[in-house]
C-alpha cells in the first residue's frame, strides 16, 4: 500500500473509529471525552513558522509507555528549567497515568493530549499546533503518515527504548512498503535489546544502538510500597500470592487452578491459609472479575469498597489504578499477567525492584529479554500454565529460604540492567535545543 492510499484509508475510516470509540466507552466512559483532540481539531499556528526550541514532543501510547517514560521526562525537565514537555497518549489509562505521575511534579511544563489519529490533516494540524523541536515516540509507536509529516516539516523523531516481538516484526515485513520509509525516516532509533536491534535491522533499520531499557529505571514508589506494608500488617502477615496486571481469560485459570491447590491445604490454623490477589490490567474489567469471583466459591474484599484488606477474605481484588507497588510490597509472590495466555506479559521489573520472587508463563515476548535474563539470575521461575504457576507460588508461600534468595537475586538483577535513561539523554543531545 502507498502512503497515499493509507491516508485516504484513514480518512475514509474515520466513522469507523469514531464508532470505536463509542463502543469503547461502554465499559470505559472516558473514551468519550476529548473527541476533538482525536482528529487534532482546534486553534492552528499559521504557517511556516519556526519550533519551539522550548517544547519536546513525548508519545507514550498508553499506560506501560507512560511509565517507562517517567525517567526520561523527569531528566529532560530537570535538566532544563524553562523547557517543556507535550506527552501524547492514545488511551484514557495512560492518559490518567501521566496525570498521576506529572502532574503535580511538572505542574505547568508538562502537557498532555491525546494523538489524533494518523490521517494527513489531522496530524498536519497537530504538528503545526505544538511545533516541537523534537519529538519521541516511545517503544513501538510507528505512524506512517505522521512520519512523513514530521520529515516534511524538518521535525527529526527518534523510536525510544525501541522493541520489536517477531510477530510485530512479521507484521511490519508484510507492511514494509509503508514501513520500511516511516523507519527510515526517523533521525534516530534507540533499542533496548540486541534482539530488538537484529529485528530492526530486518526490517531496514541497521544503526540502531542497544542503551537497555527505561523501565529498569522506574523506581516503585517508597509511598506505595509503605502502604502495601501496612495493608499486609493489617492481613496479620497471611500468606500471598499477587497476579499482577492479569489479562481476559487468565484470572479464571488461576481461579480454578486456586481452588485445587487450596483443596489440599490444611484448613487449620485459618491465619496460614494463603490469600490471593488479583489485579487485573484493564480498569474496565474491574467488575467483570468482581463477579467471577463469588461464582468461583471464595469470598472477595474489593479495594474499592467494604472492609480493605479483609484478612478473612479468600481472594483480594486490586481495583485501583496506580497502586501496583503496594500489591507487590503486599505479596510474597508474583505471578505476572499476560503471560499464561499468548498476550506476551506483563512487566516483571516492578516486583523483582521490590524483591518479590515472580513466576512467569511461557508468553512474554513482550518483555523478551528481561524475563529470560531474570530466570537466569535467579530472580524468576518460569513454567508452562496457570495451574503450574499456582502451584509454584505456592511452593514458594511454604519456602522462605528460597523466597528470600530469589528476592536478592530480583533487586541484584534491578539495579545491574539500570542506566538506560543517562544514555538515552547522551543519544539525545545533539537535538536538545537550548530553550
Amino acid at each position: 500500500m502507498s502512503l497515499g492510499l493509507y491516508g485516504l484509508a484513514w480518512r475514509l475510516g474515520s466513522p469507523l473509529a469514531a464508532a470505536y470509540l463509542l463502543w469503547r466507552s461502554r465499559a470505559q466512559p472516558e473514551y468519550r471525552q476529548h473527541w476533538a483532540e482525536r482528529w487534532a481539531l482546534g486553534p492552528v499556528n499559521p504557517a511556516p513558522v519556526d519550533a519551539n526550541p522550548a517544547l519536546i514532543w513525548i508519545h507514550a501510547v498508553s499506560v506501560g509507555e507512560t511509565r517507562a517514560a517517567q525517567p526520561l521526562i523527569d531528566a529532560l525537565l530537570g535538566a532544563d528549567p524553562a523547557r517543556h514537555i507535550l506527552l501524547t497518549h492514545m488511551t484514557p489509562t495512560g492518559r490518567a497515568t501521566g496525570e498521576e505521575l506529572f502532574a503535580r511534579r511538572w505542574a505547568g511544563r508538562l502537557q498532555q493530549c491525546y494523538l489524533p489519529y494518523d490521517t494527513p490533516g489531522a496530524t498536519a494540524r497537530f504538528l503545526a499546533r505544538w511545533r516541537p523541536s523534537l519529538g519521541l515516540l516511545m517503544e513501538t509507536e510507528l505512524w506512517p503518515g505522521l512520519c512523513a509529516q514530521a520529515a516534511a516539516r524538518g521535525l527529526p523523531l527518534v523510536l525510544v527504548n525501541a522493541r520489536l516481538s517477531e510477530r510485530s516484526l512479521a507484521r511490519g515485513l508484510r507492511w514494509r512498503r509503508l514501513l520500511g520509509p516511516a523507519l527510515a525516516s526517523l533521525a534516530a532509533v534507540l533499542a533496548q535489546t540486541p534482539a530488538d536491534a537484529a529485528r530492526l535491522a530486518r526490517l531496514g533499520r541497521h544503526d540502531a544502538p542497544v542503551l537497555g531499557n527505561l523501565k529498569f529505571d522506574v523506581a516503585p514508589s517508597a509511598e506505595r510500597a509503605a502502604l502495601g506494608r501496612q495493608w499486609r500488617q493489617t492481613c496479620g502477615e497471611r500468606p500471598r500470592v499477587l497476579c499482577a496486571s492479569t489479562r481476559e481469560g487468565e484470572e479464571a485459570l488461576l481461579l480454578a487452578a486456586w481452588q485445587r491447590a487450596l483443596a489440599a491445604w490444611p484448613a487449620e490454623p485459618s491465619s496460614a491459609r494463603p490469600q490471593l490477589l488479583l489485579v487485573p490490567r484493564h480498569p474496565q474489567r474491574f467488575e467483570a472479575v468482581a463477579r467471577e469471583i463469588p461464582q468461583a466459591g471464595f469470598r472477595l474484599a474489593r479495594r474499592s469498597g467494604g472492609v480493605w484488606p479483609d484478612a478473612h477474605a479468600d481472594v483480594l481484588l486490586g481495583d485501583s489504578m496506580g497502586e501496583m507497588a503496594a500489591y507487590h510490597a503486599m505479596a510474597d509472590v508474583a505471578i505476572i499477567g499476560g503471560s499464561l495466555l499468548p498476550f506476551g506479559g506483563q512487566n516483571l521489573i516492578e516486583a523483582c525492584a521490590l524483591g518479590v520472587p515472580v513466576v512467569v508463563g511461557p508468553h512474554t515476548r513482550n518483555f523478551e529479554q528481561a524475563a529470560e535474563e531474570a530466570v537466569m539470575a535467579g530472580a524468576a521461575s518460569r513454567v508452562a500454565d496457570a495451574g503450574q504457576a499456582v502451584d509454584r507460588a505456592l511452593a514458594l508461600v511454604g519456602d522462605a529460604a528460597a523466597r528470600a534468595a530469589m528476592g536478592d537475586a530480583g533487586e541484584r538483577f534491578w539495579q545491574t540492567h539500570r542506566g538506560a535513561t543517562q544514555r538515552t539523554l547522551a543519544a539525545l543531545v545533539i537535538w536538545l535545543r537550548p530553550s
